[in-house]
């Protein structure tokens, strides 16, 4: 079963459970979802998919420090939900060993050696933990690795 459809199956329970705020975090995803869609004018891969997610979890981050900022809880709160919301639906993320662990086996099939090589380690890591890590916590253990 696709992304899309889990989520639709999602939403139709929310809504016949009557519970707003799962029904419109539901609704937030899958319209990005479907948006991406329409511009690709095609399905969207399981990596594109991904990407939408990765995309929308780290907006839903950004707005609720914006409104913790502002002073605005309830809508930092809001955003924090949808954000959990949103999780269950991504892979589990990398433990900090399972990242370091790929950094050291592309740092050593690219033949690495300094600073240098970032973006050709970056690259060969990103590729293998797409969706399950950040990638500025990647870029800061990898440059901790070629220093």
């Amino acid at each position: 079963m696709s992304l899309i459809a889990r989520m639709e199956e999602e939403l139709k329970a929310a809504r016949l459970a009557r519970d707003a705020d799962r029904r419109d975090a539901l609704s937030l995803v899958l319209n990005a979802l479907r948006n991406a869609e329409k511009e690709l004018e095609r399905p969207l891969s399981d990596d594109e998919e991904l990407q939408v997610l990765q995309r929308e979890r780290k907006r839903r981050l950004e707005a609720a420090d914006a409104f913790r900022s502002g002073g605005r809880e309830e809508q930092a709160e809001d955003e924090e939900y949808e954000l959990e919301v949103l999780e269950e639906f991504m892979p589990e993320p990398l433990s900090e060993d399972e990242i370091e662990e790929i950094i050291d086996d592309v740092i050593s099939e690219v033949g690495a050696t300094s600073i240098r090589d970032l973006g050709r380690v970056m690259a060969g890591v990103m590729h293998q933990v797409s969706g399950r890590a950040d990638g500025s916590t990647v870029s800061q253990l990898v440059k901790e690795k070629l220093a």
